[in-house]
């Protein structure tokens, strides 16, 4: 932190507090990144990378990938309804057939409304959108065939300064997006040894 920088308030510190030691699945790898610093007087980014393989550098076991954000201003933001805005993207590359399905919107919509209930974040103002990207090849990049991809984008204003269940449904979305089957509770993912 610089030392002009304002210190954070205490409704921001906690919440910064709440996103602490949250144990993830090993195949999700976070990591802070700048945050945006024209909405809010106060943010955090972060960003995910799914990967089947943990700690590989094999894009082959590349996944997907995320990005969660807090905004934080103390006066508020009308649009926001509260102080508070959380704002997710999880984008990953599907099979054909999966991308081909009409539903796809209403099911990926459904991972997110679903991560959140089973997350415990209590939230008001949820909206977003579910694009499905097809990509076709021409030329030198036919060998590669086309692909889809889907991306969730949402935001909502969570109801309290504990952000952690925010966190963790967050997460979950990356992961279900990825491909990966959710976990049960107390249950902790085995990866492959090397």
């Amino acid at each position: 932190m610089k030392e002009d920088a304002p210190v954070a308030p205490p409704d921001f510190q906690d919440a910064l507090l709440s996103l602490r030691g949250h144990r993830m699945r090993p195949e999700l790898h976070l990591e802070e990144v700048p945050a945006p610093s024209r909405i809010a007087p106060y943010a955090l980014a972060l960003t995910a990378e799914v990967n089947a393989a943990p700690r590989t550098m094999d894009p082959d076991a590349f996944l997907g990938h995320g990005r969660f954000v807090v905004l934080h201003d103390p006066a508020g933001q009308e649009a926001w309804h509260g102080t508070f805005r959380v704002i997710v993207m999880a984008k990953a590359r599907l099979e054909d057939e999966m991308g081909a399905d009409p539903m796809l919107g209403e099911v990926g919509w459904s991972w997110l409304t679903d991560a959140l209930t089973e997350a415990g974040a209590g939230y008001h103002d949820l909206s977003g959108t579910v694009t499905r990207v097809l990509s076709e090849t021409f030329g030198g990049l036919e060998l590669r065939g086309g692909q889809v991809e889907i991306e969730v984008r949402a935001s909502w204003t969570p109801t309290t300064t504990d952000l952690g269940p925010h966190l963790r449904a967050w997460a979950a979305l990356t992961c279900t997006t990825a491909g990966l089957e959710p976990l049960p509770e107390n249950v902790t993912a085995l990866t492959r040894r090397r």
